[in-house]
């Protein structure tokens, strides 16, 4: 076992809510939310004991487990508590999974972001396990007068072999709740998992199926009214004007007013980007009436910066790729020498467009402040961050701002930003009422926090023997860099060259799920495979020969490159293996592989005609190396989910704009992946290395639009460089 020091005190590991015991703690519980049974009522605790922030223990032996972090799909509140559970030695069926409230003492990173949930919590959710288990076997000591170093647990029953003394966790609760946090605890051993490891349905899954309440929008107060914004058309617009009297007299219309969302001098959070400064608020009894008014309400902008050209940074950006930086990112060798002497020269150009977030469930937030404190409930991915924005933009200590987190109808970037948080605040307390705003799907699309518009360059030379001797890259992206310049090729080639621009523009951007790396891995891969084509080589083994070269035979300092080249080959030899690359019953056929947020996925796709727009995608076969895999069910589930959203959104979605206005409101112009045009089939593999878990949200999509543009080209006979695909398809080869 691994010793390990709670790090942590008493006062700080024991959750401050001020509940009594024999009350749930406030949250989200599935029994408290739905009708039980009278098997569900007979086996609640009478008193719950709280042995630290992360559980507590009923006197029945039941087991509340809270997730700390904010749910948007990815199955965390099911993950995170398993966790916990494996190293309390209590049994699935006895535990109760509750959302956490935000409580930055106790919960750290109470974050959805970056596919890091599970990676950073990995340490902490451990150890709230073992030190509670811990204390437990010091309370059955005591009782007992024995060693707790002689007692052991299996699902939720402290044992004594010598004495033949058991009891269950419930028995032990209210002494082990008052037993000093130990110092340091003992963690199992892998291969000791009996919970982490096992196929684990959703916690939520029931509640919806059966639609019982869950998500912000459920939400529903006595006396809530309902708000709604507009916003200016086009970007670039600022409030001049409006006929709110006119529209305050509709039925069940209570207020119009224009406000400043950041006003000067506020505070604001990185999570507050994105945000439209000016807005005009309809306030009523309900969405319906909220909607009319916002048809019959005139509202009046103008111009406060130029208006953006129809091309839309097209040019611009395009410009930026044929302008070499004054600093390079990263430099290897000497890259114009080489590609002097190179026998062949491979150059090529990719382009993907601005991508809207288009989460399932609307933005909401519900908010009502008074002058006392600000009680908030809504999906956001960034809660700790909204809080202490909501606290500076109401003049509030952040001690009386209260957030509390409801699962999300998806979030993939878009709610890491809190801008409408704070505007559901805002108006609240205007309105000095309960209020919950709702964004319809056209203030969505067309308020920005898109995905930014990207495009790269690459440059590969080859000698006379096919093997690759130089690599250049420039990208160039709005409002954001684009390039990683420390990945690979890096290390693995003698002359190398990474470039980097940014433009800035005034259509407001934000993290899309896999943030650079859904656009720069499907471009890197493309180009790869059409590197290896020039040399004659089979593109999985001209990537393997260069992770052979960063493994044995590095560029430069090794420590500098941000991936591990042997695992990295590990799942492209796993990949081929699995696809029985060599055999493709005449389908056309891709292959991809990429590393980010510290995980690695290879892929192999392919295609079938299946008579629509697009030729079918029929299976797709992927690698993954994310460390131990904690629930497998709900792991293939985020991978297939990466998976089908990086089909979709490369092969049909864009985002495109006429002097700064958004030409896509709805799914009427903006075109999203249809269940008949889904992959008919993905095949998911886990490489088992027993490595700490690291990300899996994100990894799947980046390298799956290569795949598929690497297959397109074998199905048509013609290279794909700009997204979405559907704009270049031609017919079918043969």
């Amino acid at each position: 076992m691994t010793l390990v020091k709670t790090k942590i005190g008493r006062r700080a590991f024991i959750r401050n809510t001020g509940l009594a015991s024999g009350g749930l703690v406030i949250g989200f519980n599935w029994l408290a939310s739905c009708k039980m049974t009278p098997e569900q009522v007979s086996s609640l605790p009478k008193e719950w004991f709280e042995l630290n922030g992360f559980l507590k223990v009923g006197d029945n032996g039941m087991v509340t487990i809270m997730s700390p972090n904010p749910e948007i799909g990815q199955n965390i509140k099911t993950a995170m508590p398993m966790i916990v559970a494996e190293e309390l030695d209590v049994a699935w069926k006895d535990v109760i999974v509750e959302q956490a409230p935000l409580n930055t003492d106790i919960f750290t990173r109470q974050i959805a972001g970056g596919s890091q949930s599970i990676r950073q919590g990995w340490e902490s959710l451990r150890m709230a396990g073992a030190t509670a288990k811990q204390m437990l076997k010091e309370a059955a000591a005591q009782s007992w007068g024995v060693s707790a170093d002689e007692i052991t647990t299996k699902e939720g029953i402290l044992s004594h072999e010598g004495t033949g003394n058991a009891a269950g966790y419930g028995e032990m609760a209210s002494a082990a709740a008052s037993i000093e946090v130990p110092e340091e605890v003992q963690l199992k051993e892998t291969s000791d998992f009996s919970i982490i490891g096992t196929d684990t349905k959703n916690v939520d899954g029931k509640k919806i199926v059966t639609g019982q309440p869950l998500y912000g929008l459920d939400v529903y107060k006595e006396g809530m009214l309902t708000a709604m914004i507009v916003h200016p058309p086009a970007f670039g617009m600022t409030y001049k004007g409006m006929n709110a009297d006119a529209v305050k007299s509709m039925p069940g219309i209570k207020d119009v007013f224009h406000f400043e969302v950041y006003p000067e001098g506020i505070e604001k959070q990185w999570s507050d980007q994105g945000g439209i400064p000016e807005l005009v608020a309809i306030v009523g009894d309900s969405t319906w009436e909220c909607m009319q008014a916002k048809k019959a309400l005139e509202v009046e902008w103008e111009q406060s910066s130029k208006a953006e050209s129809t091309s839309y940074h097209d040019e611009e950006l395009l410009a930026l790729l044929e302008k070499p930086t004054e600093t390079p990112a990263r430099k290897d060798g000497d890259v114009d020498a080489a590609f002097k002497n190179a026998a062949k020269i491979v150059e090529s150009t990719y382009s993907a467009p601005y991508l809207a977030h288009n989460t399932m469930e609307p933005m909401n937030f519900f908010a009502h402040v008074t002058p006392e404190k600000a009680e908030l409930l809504g999906p956001i991915q960034t809660p700790e961050f909204a809080e202490k924005t909501v606290a500076a933009r109401l003049g509030m200590p952040v001690e009386k701002i209260d957030i509390m987190m409801t699962r999300m109808g998806g979030g993939f970037g878009r709610r890491l930003y809190g801008p409408f948080v704070i505007e559901a605040a805002v108006i609240s307390q205007k309105m000095n009422a309960p209020i919950k705003l709702v964004y319809s799907r056209e203030d969505d699309m067309t308020q920005g926090t898109y995905r930014p518009s990207y495009k790269v360059k690459y440059k590969a030379g080859l000698d006379a023997d096919g093997n690759l001797i130089a690599w250049h890259v420039r990208g160039a992206g709005t409002n954001d860099s684009l390039v990683f310049e420390d990945r690979f090729p890096a290390g693995a080639v003698d002359n190398y060259l990474a470039e980097k621009h940014t433009l800035a523009t005034n259509v407001t951007t934000g993290a899309w799920r896999a943030p650079r790396s859904n656009f720069i891995a499907g471009a890197e891969q493309a180009f790869m495979d059409e590197v290896a084509e020039a040399s004659g080589k089979d593109p999985i083994e001209f990537r393997l020969e260069l992770f052979d070269r960063a493994m044995n035979n590095p560029v430069g300092d090794p420590k500098k490159n941000d991936y591990d080249p042997e695992r990295y080959a590990g799942v492209l030899k796993l990949v081929k293996e699995k696809s029985d690359w060599a055999n493709s019953n005449g389908k056309a056929r891709g292959v991809s592989a990429y590393y980010c947020h510290n995980s690695y996925v290879a892929q192999v796709l392919d295609l079938e005609d299946g008579g629509g727009d697009m030729p079918r995608v029929d299976k797709v076969h992927c690698a993954v190396d994310c460390g131990i895999v904690i629930n497998p069910l709900g792991a293939k589930n985020q991978i297939e989910g990466g998976i089908i959203d990086g089909v979709g959104h490369s092969t049909f979605s864009a985002m495109s704009f006429k002097d700064g206005k958004p030409e896509q409101s709805n799914f009427d112009r903006y075109r999203l992946i249809r269940h008949s045009e889904a992959p008919k089939n993905i095949e998911v593999h886990f490489v088992d290395n027993g490595i700490d878990p690291t990300g899996l949200g994100e990894p799947s999509l980046p390298p799956i639009i290569a795949a598929l543009s690497n297959a397109l080209y074998k199905a048509t006979g013609r290279r794909y460089y700009n997204q979405p695909f559907i704009n270049e398809r031609p017919p079918l080869v043969g």
